[in-house]
């Protein structure tokens, strides 16, 4: 019997997830990583080393190959173009993933769809910037490179004219979005999955919380979420998805705020095109996760089970400190709590650097919310008992 074999451009931890995701289906994975020490490259078994912008390198690697998908966004859309046009099926396509790769081309479309999003146009100089304050409500107001960034990276808060942040992203020489500054409640996140003959499923919708632009805990679903809004945003994320041509993995980041009644609202912040951080939970909390209906997707299978398995899930990112043997840490993490599910990446511990997260889950959040942050503490070393 011959399974299909899927073919991962890029050999980070969702990459990882996505190929275990894989194995009890018997799929086969091709991985084209930077370097042989990349979290997936640890443990996919045929592993081509190699440059993703690179078109040659990328032929090459899709030579048998039934499908190319990604861990990440970053490879140019020409050549995904020259994939096509080689019978290689890409997936999500270009068409779809140069909305998760550029800023502005986002924005432009998502406000032809009427979806909500932040007041934003993209600026040229300080006094552009400026300019597009006033024509607001002022500073502070947000600027982002239009391709690169995550995690807070290629982000600035900037809070008037003449500091610095209004000048420093204008040095790259790269396009650069001004947004206004939303006064938002807390970040939501939308995960849904479609098929490329149209099947869908939607996750429940979850709340994201940041430190310092980063990722910390994920709840799921979101406490206290408005049923109207949830349902809203589960729709939306459907509808670009469909709008858009996505196949496979589509998280749709988001904000909740205030209308001018005072009523809950959404605008859409960010997009990404791939196994999400803020679907993590869906490993240990869903009955299908977010790794198997993404491959599932990509090769045109029916779509699994997006409902629950308890009635909360928290997922916690661990963060590298200055405690580098986290193996050690396990024994009492582990004794501490039977039922929590660790999730390490094979990486270098670095301050600040995702490592790993952890998932619990349970029928009182308090609970479940002081188990996942215990454990991902230990692990980082912030806390030793």
């Amino acid at each position: 019997m011959t399974f299909p074999v899927v073919g991962m451009v890029g050999g980070g931890q969702l990459a990882r997830m996505t190929h275990e995701a894989g194995i009890p289906l018997g799929l086969r994975f091709k991985l084209l990583s930077d370097t042989p020490q990349d979290s997936a490259a640890q443990v996919v078994g045929e592993v081509v080393v190699g440059d993703h912008r690179d078109l040659e390198t990328l032929r090459a690697f899709a030579q048998g190959c039934d499908v190319i998908t990604f861990d990440h966004e970053h490879v140019p859309v020409e050549h995904l173009r020259a994939l096509e046009a080689d019978g290689v099926p890409v997936r999500p396509g270009p068409d779809a993933l140069v909305h998760a790769q550029d800023k502005g081309v986002m924005r432009e479309r998502l406000t032809a769809l009427g979806a909500p999003c932040p007041r934003h146009r993209l600026v040229s100089d300080p006094a552009d910037v400026a300019a597009f304050a006033a024509e607001g409500d002022g500073f502070p107001v947000i600027l982002k490179t239009v391709r690169g960034g995550y995690d807070g990276k290629g982000v600035w808060f900037v809070r008037s004219a003449d500091a610095p942040e209004a000048r420093d992203p204008f040095l790259a020489g790269v396009p650069v979005l001004a947004e206004e500054k939303v006064d938002f409640v807390r970040e939501l996140a939308a995960n849904v999955v479609r098929s490329p003959h149209g099947q869908a499923v939607a996750y429940p919708v979850v709340e994201s919380r940041q430190v310092d632009g980063v990722c910390d805990t994920v709840i799921a679903p979101a406490p206290d979420l408005d049923e109207d809004l949830g349902g809203e945003a589960q729709a939306l994320a459907l509808r670009i998805a469909e709008e858009l041509g996505v196949v496979g993995h589509l998280a749709v980041e988001l904000f909740e705020t205030r209308d001018a009644e005072g009523r809950p609202a959404i605008l859409v912040n960010e997009l990404a095109m791939r196994p999400h951080n803020s679907g993590h939970w869906t490993q240990d909390g869903a009955v299908t996760s977010q790794f198997a209906n993404h491959v599932r997707a990509v090769l045109d299978l029916p779509l699994g089970d997006p409902r629950p398995r308890a009635k909360w899930t928290v997922m916690a990112n661990v963060l590298g400190g200055d405690y580098p043997d986290m193996y050690r840490a396990y024994l009492h993490c582990m004794a501490h709590d039977p039922q929590l599910k660790i999730h390490m990446y094979g990486k270098d511990v670095k301050p600040g650097r995702k490592v790993g997260h952890v998932n619990t889950y349970g029928d009182d959040l308090d609970d479940v919310l002081a188990r996942a942050r215990h454990a991902a503490d230990y692990l980082r070393g912030t806390i030793q008992e």
